[in-house]
């Protein structure tokens, strides 16, 4: 049965800057039916339910286009320190202790029902154990690329490199069964893995069309032990490696030049931008006017709730743009309707998921979020795509749709236990507690 969504403000997001008034979304089934003025729409579809929403603007649904969704669960572990020892001083013993298939489905599970709330449909994720991952996105309802990690040091998970990569290797029928859900390899760093498992990634990568993920330039001291060790900076490692093509998402790159810029621009690279992360870590403030002027497409993510510690990319996607104006001194820099373009088609392009989600268009899959701008601190409403990333929050998210399904019902979970969840993280957090650092 179709469907009548009838908001105040629809954004399309395609056509660019468009900003639509007495007009309804028409979904049949899982995808997008039209999007049409409201009288017409009426005349059409006669029979169809109708949700008023009328205080609402709807926009595609956010994408997040970079997390470990299972790290949730370590939340607030290590605040205040910078990168590298935050690393190896606290999250990798952290995971040493603790890291298990339970562990990821439980934490991840816990990140679906944040993003949820928070107003993103899809999800990009890097960690360890991505089958649990994936069974916990699933069971939200919600959409995901499950970056199998690759390092070459060993885990619970997996001993090798070729151990990391069997293990993604052998998910991916599993994946490729859901419409929803997409195996993504996920080399860790240039400063944690080898040039031969680069190598084989990349050509993995090319052969089947799988969406690769690294962390990429985020740190001065990365550029800088890397020309210790390697005579060279880090992209131009991975360029020789075969590493640089449109199927890689390079997340970070704080540290970046010019030239490295059009080195990325020139491959097809999407980068993963992460504000909140780069800046609570000390790491810098990623050159993102610039990586767009030269035609990198960049998405927006949190990275993982420990080390932002909120999975929200509206007050990602804030915060991006209010960095860009400030370091460059241009008002005009990544405006509102920029913004949105980054945290909904730039994140799905980068996927390759663009030709499903992303935009509300017809024929896409009805992936969407409607924002309640009723309240007073969002009210008079000149510019809802301005309010969304300048006055509005994640709270004021009211409805989430994956697929045509509703995930989030005025503020209410719908696919998951919010008591339960919260009864979770308890166990979780006594846990950690029996075993500190």
């Amino acid at each position: 049965m179709a469907k009548l969504i009838v908001p105040r403000w629809i954004i399309p997001v395609e056509p660019s800057g468009v900003v639509l008034r007495d007009h309804a979304l028409v979904t049949e089934g899982t995808r997008i039916a039209a999007v049409m003025p409201l009288a017409s729409a009426l005349a059409a579809y006669p029979a169809a339910q109708r949700l008023e929403l009328p205080r609402h603007i709807l926009i595609p649904g956010l994408v997040n286009l970079h997390t470990h969704a299972a790290m949730t669960l370590m939340r607030g572990l290590a605040d205040d320190t910078p990168l590298m020892p935050w690393l190896e001083e606290h999250i990798w013993p952290a995971e040493a202790k603790h890291l298990s298939e339970a562990y990821v489905h439980d934490g991840t599970l816990f990140s679906c029902a944040e993003m949820i709330r928070s107003g993103t449909t899809c999800f990009a994720d890097m960690y360890f154990y991505h089958l649990a991952a994936a069974q916990a996105a699933a069971s939200a309802g919600m959409r995901a690329a499950l970056g199998a990690a690759i390092i070459e040091f060993p885990t619970p998970y997996a001993s090798d490199a070729a151990g990391y990569i069997d293990r993604a290797l052998s998910s991916r029928d599993e994946l490729a069964a859901s419409s929803r859900l997409k195996l993504m390899l996920a080399p860790h760093a240039p400063y944690t893995v080898a040039d031969e498992t680069f190598r084989r990634v990349a050509t993995i990568a090319a052969e089947a069309d799988y969406p690769v993920m690294v962390h990429l330039q985020e740190t001065q001291d990365e550029v800088t032990r890397a020309v210790h060790q390697y005579g060279m900076r880090p992209i131009e490692r991975l360029e020789r490696l075969g590493m640089l093509t449109p199927n890689l998402v390079a997340v970070h790159c704080v540290h970046v030049l010019p030239e490295e810029i059009a080195m990325l621009a020139n491959a097809g690279v999407h980068v993963a931008h992460c504000p909140v992360s780069n800046l609570k870590l000390a790491s810098g403030i990623a050159p993102v006017a610039a990586m767009l002027e030269a035609g990198v497409n960049v998405g927006i993510g949190t990275d993982g709730a420990a080390s932002n510690n909120r999975l929200d990319i509206i007050g990602e996607a804030r915060l991006a743009g209010l960095l860009q104006k400030g370091t460059s001194g241009n008002a005009a820099a990544l405006p509102a309707h920029q913004v949105l373009h980054m945290a909904t088609l730039g994140g799905a392009k980068a996927l390759g998921w663009d030709d499903e989600i992303g935009s509300l268009v017809a024929g896409k899959s009805a992936d969407m979020t409607a924002i309640d701008l009723s309240a007073l601190e969002t009210r008079p409403v000149y510019d809802p795509v301005s309010h969304l990333f300048n006055a509005a929050g994640r709270e004021q998210v009211s409805h989430v749709w994956v697929e045509g399904r509703m995930l989030l019902e005025n503020r209410r979970l719908t696919t998951l236990d919010e008591a339960e969840l919260a009864a979770n993280a308890e166990v979780w957090q006594n846990r950690f507690a029996e075993h500190p650092l």
